[in-house]
């Protein structure tokens, strides 16, 4: 086990942003935000601006970040808490804004990527939770106490040969998972190509309401339930805001509640689920496991009229960014956005003959199985990156 130095000493300083108000519309050099690192880098699509320009950029000077400095969410909800990035110089000026904690390192002490990694690590974020202020959706930790932490330290030529192993492990997983966001993109393109653009339905097709093409719509149980161990799943927003039905780690109720449940809301294999509140609202997902499992109020409920229109395709027409765009303008509730159901009744779209729409399934069902194989490809080279991480830390890789 290499020599454990706390987080204080080895880095130059680790500070706040600069508090900037960022405005739509507004131009000049780019600002950090929390979503700035959503995925684990530096995200370009994600800046906020303030029209700060060369001009008057001597107000910020010392918030531009440099080469090799991390930014870390500090507060933000417990599963993001600690999510970090590091800066490679692009873009060329980046302000480094509030809300996001910025770790200049000592370069005679630690290597940036080096120092990255071990935060990604099960040990780091097991030391977040100890230090965290937790509230209902939110969480939080003090520079002082991640000042405190300790960090495995060997020499820096061995972290330097730590993080390059790391680099290309991690490598291998962005890769399975840029294949799989094209495999996304891939079903709306094909949804493009055989239909047209939902919005200017260029095609002519007939337009439905989306309650004309449902046997029922409707939300799970509205009162929270007793969790269980083990027994019925229980599922709510957050297992299918990937676009897919996931019950890896979702909640448990009884047997005794789910046939309850059931009587309201009976989820059945090729129904439609769709994410009603919270900031993932809008997103559809068809159930392809026959699972017996019930629906918090969180989540809508869509039956597909069998003779109508084909779950695939009602899917794919549910996700296109123009049924998006009624569900942004149906939106209510102040605080946690909640659509309500009788306004996902009146969404519509274009119905295409049934014909087109079973062709338009097939293909879909053909990118899904290949999709699976690269999401088994994930898996393995996410288990692989994860094992490498540990040994890093316990100073058993190099």
């Amino acid at each position: 086990m290499s020599n454990q130095e706390k987080i204080g000493d080895i880095f130059e300083f680790i500070r706040n942003g600069a508090s900037i108000k960022q405005l739509d519309g507004k131009g000049g050099i780019p600002i950090t935000r929390i979503e700035t690192i959503w995925d684990g880098s530096i995200d370009k699509n994600r800046f906020g601006y303030a029209d700060i320009f060369e001009n008057s950029i001597y107000k910020y000077e010392k918030y531009f970040l440099r080469r090799g400095d991390i930014l870390m969410s500090h507060i933000n909800s417990p599963k993001h808490l600690g999510k970090c990035a590091i800066y490679n110089g692009i873009p060329e000026s980046l302000i480094h804004g509030m809300n996001l904690l910025c770790l200049r390192g000592l370069n005679h002490m630690i290597f940036p990527r080096y120092a990255m990694y071990f935060f990604q690590s099960i040990y780091f974020k097991g030391l977040i939770r100890k230090i965290s202020n937790q509230s209902v959706n939110q969480a939080s930790f003090s520079t002082s106490k991640l000042k405190d932490l300790k960090i495995p330290l060997p020499p820096l030529p061995t972290q330097k040969k730590n993080a390059a192993i790391l680099d290309n492990a991690d490598e291998l997983r962005r890769n399975d998972q840029k294949i799989l966001k094209k495999y996304d993109e891939l079903a709306q393109s094909v949804f493009l190509e055989m239909f047209g653009d939902p919005v200017t339905n260029p095609k002519g097709e007939k337009i439905v309401r989306l309650i004309d093409v449902a046997t029922k719509i409707t939300d799970g149980v509205h009162a929270k339930p007793d969790y269980t161990e083990k027994g019925i799943p229980f599922i709510s927003v957050k297992d299918i805001t990937t676009g897919r039905l996931k019950f890896d780690n979702c909640k448990y109720i009884s047997e005794i509640d789910h046939n309850k449940y059931f009587k309201r809301c009976n989820p059945e294999l090729d129904d439609i689920l769709y994410t009603k509140v919270g900031a993932t609202y809008g997103r559809p997902a068809i159930v392809d496991q026959d699972i017996n499992f019930s629906l918090y109020v969180s989540v809508a409920l869509i039956k597909p009229r069998k003779e109508l229109v084909n779950t695939y395709y009602l899917k794919e027409a549910m996700a296109n960014p123009a049924i998006k765009r009624q569900a942004d303008r149906a939106i209510k509730g102040i605080g946690v956005p909640d659509l309500h159901l009788n306004m996902i009744k009146e969404f519509v779209l274009p119905l295409p003959d049934l014909n087109s729409q079973h062709k338009f399934a097939n293909i879909i069902k053909q990118i899904e199985k290949q999709r699976e194989l690269t999401q088994q490809s994930l898996q393995k080279s996410e288990d692989l990156f994860q094992s490498l991480l540990q040994r890093a830390f316990r100073g058993e890789l190099v």
